[in-house]
């Protein structure tokens, strides 16, 4: 009589049991995945996708200028702290 080893060399059966439920449940998670993307994912047209991506180019502009603007700012004040610092 011949007992089949498991992957860590054991002849435990729940624990094949066990990794093959870990694979079927795998398998299972990946195919409602590709069921999900293809046949239930709302995708936007092509210009919804351009209009979106000039909204989000325009918005990090924007913001970009703001946080430069904020750092010249701060730069300024700093150095007028410390010129005020030094005269004393």
């Amino acid at each position: 009589m011949s007992v089949s080893k498991t992957a860590d060399g054991g002849s435990n059966p729940s624990a094949r049991a066990n990794v093959n439920y870990i694979m079927s449940k795998f398998v299972t998670y990946i195919e409602e995945t590709k069921e999900e993307l293809f046949n239930k994912v709302t995708w936007p047209t092509w210009a919804e996708l351009q209009s979106s991506a000039i909204l989000v180019m325009v918005a990090s502009t924007i913001i970009g200028l703001l946080v430069w603007g904020m750092d010249v700012g701060f730069s300024k004040l700093m150095e007028l702290a410390y010129q005020m610092v030094n005269g004393l």
